[in-house]
């Protein structure tokens, strides 16, 4: 009789487990969170190099970065300056509880044929957490 009871209780319980885990969304609602990089190569600072962040909300922020190139040429201070902010929101949004989901990258080498000098490097960071 007790083995009988024990059977049922675990037979109970396995069945109760199952109900919950039955009601449970397996796709819980995503939140996504975008950061556009922007880095220009105009020398002299002219060109505008940004990073733009997007919430799901609509939200949007905007930092300003420096360029790759200065007169002289390629700036690493520049280079490493735009790298400690760049990371620096990257801490900002994992330390908040977002994963980074995917990064994309891209050139865009523009006219290089009269005086040549144009293009940008961009770089999208996408951030995803789960509600």
């Amino acid at each position: 009789m007790k083995k009988t009871v024990y059977i049922a209780m675990i037979i109970i319980a396995l069945a109760g487990t199952g109900i919950f885990y039955g009601f449970k969304n397996p796709n819980p609602s995503v939140n996504w969170y975008q950061v556009t990089v922007i880095e220009s190569v105009v020398p002299g600072g002219v060109g505008r190099s940004r990073m733009i962040s997007q919430d799901a909300k609509g939200g949007m922020d905007e930092i300003k970065l420096k360029n790759f190139f200065s007169l002289a040429g390629i700036n690493f201070g520049n280079i490493k300056d735009n790298d400690v902010k760049i990371t620096d929101k990257i801490r900002e949004l994992t330390n908040e509880g977002w994963e980074l989901y995917n990064v994309t990258s891209g050139v865009y080498s523009g006219n290089q044929g009269a005086g040549g000098g144009n293009g940008i490097f961009i770089t999208r960071y996408l951030f995803k957490k789960a509600e």
